[in-house]
Parts: C-alpha cells; structure tokens; sequence
C-alpha cells in the first residue's frame, strides 16, 4: 500500500515537474521477472524508473543510503534492499535472486555508482551474472535530462525529461543457442562480453553527448545476445 500511493505521489510530481517523453513503454514484459539495467547520473534515477515504468520494479540501493534512519524506514517502506559495493554481497545476491524467482522486476545500475560527468562508466559484470543464474531478461532503460531539474527548479521551469525503456533481451554462449542454460558455469571473458554488449544496447538509446565510454556504438556486437520473445506480453 506504501508503495502504491508513494508511486501515485510521485508519478503526479513527475508530471508537474518534468515535460516527460516516454519511449518504448511497450517493451516491458507484462508478466514474470524482468532485469532494468539504467544509466546513473542523478540521485533520483532510480526513483523516476520505479514510477514511470508499468510493473512493479524493486530498487537496490547503495548501503550508504540505509545510514539516515528517517530515509532508512522510508525506503524499507517503498521495498528498497541494500548492497555493499564493490564487494561480493552474498546477501543482496539472494535478495535479487529471490525477488526475480517471485515474479518481479529488478532494478540496476551496471556502472555500480553515479557517473559525474553524466556520460556511461565501463559497466561491471553483477547484472551479467544474476541475469545468467536468474534466467531473467534484461530491459535496458536510459535517462536523459534530470540532472537540469535543480537549475530548472529554482527558475519555476519544467525539466524536459526523456526516459526509453528498450527492446528486452536474454543471453546466449554461442550463435546457435537460444539462450543461456541457468546454473551452468560462464568464462569470466564470456561474461565481460555480456556486459560490453549489454552497455552498448543501452549506449545506443541515449544521446551521443550521454554514452562515455561506449561512444563507438557502430563497434558495438551483440553476439552473446538474443532477442526476448518467447511469452512476452506488451505492458499498457
């Protein structure tokens, strides 16, 4: 019940705040788990993609957050999970494992922090592998156009803001597969090429100035990938 009226609060915000253009709302699965790997430049990021996206998407959040015991009892509320970074967090890796076998979506940040200058980080290999282990599909989700809400803010302006959720993907070892059998055990070489790939489909929608890193989309492959189809239904 939290969650519902917090997402209704915050949806209307969203509105009053934001000139919003929402891209490929469709490619959301309507049903079963789902990964959505977003890029990460602004604080509310994960909120805005938790609100503007048509199912139910649980946030992992930085450890750090949960030390203000206000902002702590809030985001328990809302159905946020902590995760120490940069350390194998045995915990959260169950936690994500668990809320996707329940049916739900997962939100992450492969970059694993915020980027500073707004442009794509090289990605970690974290989302790669719970994607293996959980079977999930990967929906990548970018954002454009936040970080001006501040300076919009204080001048009474709406912030244009453009958020594209993108065509929903799986993983697969080689060209004749359909995908990536779920246990089974992934080269460390394999799984970094996961994520590359992973990175580029999400560098490819957003703009140039946004993609860091993986600028050179026209290198980009995708031969670790296939397209999710199979019992997917358009969210509306």
């Amino acid at each position: 019940m939290f969650r519902s009226i917090a997402n209704f609060v915050l949806g209307v915000l969203c509105h009053i705040l934001f000139k919003l253009d929402i891209i490929g709302i469709q490619n959301v699965p309507k049903r079963g788990p789902f990964m959505a790997m977003m890029n990460h430049i602004y604080f509310i990021d994960p909120i805005l993609v938790a609100t503007l996206a048509p199912r139910n998407i649980v946030i992992m959040s930085k450890i750090e957050n949960y030390q203000n015991p206000l902002l702590a009892l809030v985001m328990n509320l809302y159905g946020t999970f902590p995760v120490h970074r940069g350390e194998l967090d045995m915990t959260a890796i169950r936690t994500s494992l668990r809320i996707m076998q329940e049916g739900h979506g997962l939100l992450m940040a492969p970059e694993g922090t915020r980027s500073k200058n707004r442009t794509l980080q090289e990605g970690r290999d974290g989302m790669a592998w719970l994607a293996l282990r959980s079977q999930a599909p990967i929906v990548p989700v970018a954002l454009s156009g936040q970080e001006y809400l501040g300076h919009n803010f204080r001048r009474l302006r709406r912030t244009p803001l453009r958020v594209v959720f993108g065509e929903p993907f799986c993983f697969r070892w080689a060209p004749d597969q359909q995908q990536a059998c779920a246990g089974a055990k992934t080269p460390r070489e394999q799984v970094r090429q996961m994520t590359r790939e992973a990175m580029y489909a999400l560098a490819k929608l957003l703009p140039p100035a946004y993609r860091g890193v993986y600028s050179d989309v026209e290198k980009a492959t995708a031969d670790t990938m296939v397209p999710y189809r199979n019992g997917q239904e358009s969210a509306r």
